[in-house]
């Protein structure tokens, strides 16, 4: 009885050693992210994404969807920031501070931040409002229930991105080959 009277006394405002880990990591991916967005230097921003999307990852872990967090650190972390970064030397992009990583126009971008961040946590409050999810029952992070999710409904926008993350890197291989071209016809 003891045991049983243990578990009723766990309530909503008692954390677990999960629950806190989970928010620290959150705390340290949301400050990565914000390094991320706010660095003058594009290889340090790249970095600190790469940090993000890994926090992510062990968010994923932590809720026991291993798959789900596996599949961020091979996409995101290894595929996205891998692209990004070639990106980046392709283009010969300035390696230390660049001045045209500020456009001076900071209060209308993190204006713009905050509404899609509200109107992001309104949609997600009202599309939960009344669902109670029971990670008790089925796995729900398992590769199988995850696997059918993705490949069922989500197909379209990942092959839409995939197509847009090729565009971006024939982009800066044009990009690349372009300004080498520029240089050459300079020199003669």
């Amino acid at each position: 009885m003891r045991a049983a009277g243990a578990a009723e006394e766990h309530g909503f405002l008692s954390p677990t050693g999960v629950e806190i880990a989970f928010v620290l990591v959150g705390l340290v991916t949301l400050g990565a992210a914000l390094v991320t967005v706010t660095t003058r230097q594009l290889v340090h921003a790249a970095l600190w994404l790469v940090v993000a999307l890994g926090g992510l990852a062990v968010e994923y872990l932590l809720l026991t969807a291993e798959f789900i967090a596996w599949v961020q650190v091979l996409i995101y972390v290894g595929s996205v920031v891998v692209l990004l970064l070639f990106g980046l030397m392709l283009t010969k992009a300035p390696i230390g501070r660049s001045p045209d990583a500020d456009s001076r126009n900071k209060p209308v971008a993190a204006a713009v931040a905050l509404a899609a961040a509200a109107a992001l946590v309104w949609v997600v409050v009202d599309a939960f409002r009344t669902t109670w999810i029971d990670l008790d029952g089925a796995v729900q992070g398992s590769t199988e229930v995850s696997g059918e999710s993705l490949f069922r409904h989500w197909v379209l926008p990942f092959e839409a991105l995939s197509v847009l993350l090729l565009a971006a890197l024939v982009g800066a291989i044009v990009l690349s080959r372009k300004k080498s071209s520029d240089t050459k016809e300079e020199r003669r």
